[in-house]
């Protein structure tokens, strides 16, 4: 399982430093812009006048804090969908990628067994989701001391751990699909419509009163309706986590009973 978690990681030796780096520059430039939005006198008049819902998606009546503006500008939509999408293309280059390259048929021959292919490819994948929320958390804290936006380490950690675990569960997601289907455009496919879907139904409920005790299942409000720079890691965290858990117990029957060659 290791050897697959190295391979997978060694894989991703370019291209996880680059997201990296790109996250943590993203959230510096955004900070950046906070002595300039701070000093503006009418900002609080301002925010009132937008709509209650958007207020709550965007927590836009913290704005005037240096926690509400990084909420606003990048932990309520651009870092979650950023992760989302890094999970899905990773999650459906684990199995489905392996098995369009020809590669697969490579590690199948060897003593490795099923179980542990999969569970290494879902562990390179934690491992790599997780090494750009420890980079988001860097990249926070560095934007608040240079730029005195004054948030928290636990804050930052927060935020970064909801972005994390929405990338997670879409990339196991995906990772499930390529398992069952053998296709990474078909895993892509289905991981990415689940992701719209849930984002949809999380606007949705804060928009339609009759959405609004549904959306609670939408892992895009158990990741972000505490914050998601928030104070506390809210218990919906955990929900998320069992839910990556789950696809991976799921994914590993059906896995080991599928046929590989009956796609090609």
């Amino acid at each position: 399982m290791l050897t697959i978690c190295r391979k997978a990681l060694w894989d991703q030796r370019r291209t996880l430093p680059a997201w990296a780096s790109g996250l943590v520059l993203s959230i510096v430039l955004e900070a950046a812009m906070w002595p300039s939005i701070s000093s503006m006198s009418s900002l609080d008049a301002y925010l009132t006048e937008f709509p209650d819902a958007l207020k709550d998606m965007f927590a836009i009546d913290q704005m005037s804090t240096g926690t509400g503006f990084l909420n606003a500008e990048l932990f309520s939509l651009m870092l979650p969908l950023l992760f989302v999408i890094f999970g899905i293309l990773r999650g459906a280059r684990g199995i489905a990628g392996e098995e369009e390259a020809g590669t697969l048929d490579l590690l199948l021959v060897t003593p490795l067994s099923t179980t542990r292919l999969l569970l290494g490819e879902a562990l390179a994948l934690t491992v790599a989701v997780v090494a750009l929320g420890v980079a988001t958390v860097g990249g926070t804290l560095a934007g608040s001391a240079l730029f005195d936006l004054g948030i928290p380490a636990r804050s930052a950690v927060a935020g970064a751990s909801a972005c994390t675990l929405l990338g997670l569960v879409h990339g196991l997601l995906a990772l499930t699909a390529g398992a069952m289907l053998g296709r990474r455009g078909a895993a892509i496919g289905v991981a990415t419509t689940a992701a719209l879907a849930a984002y949809v139904l999380y606007v949705g409920g804060l928009f339609v009163d009759g959405l609004s005790d549904v959306r609670v299942i939408s892992p895009f409000h158990q990741a972000l309706h505490a914050g998601p720079l928030a104070s506390a890691f809210p218990a919906s965290f955990l929900s998320l986590v069992l839910a990556s858990v789950g696809l991976v117990v799921l994914a590993l029957p059906l896995w080991a009973r599928r046929d590989i060659g009956a796609h090609r």
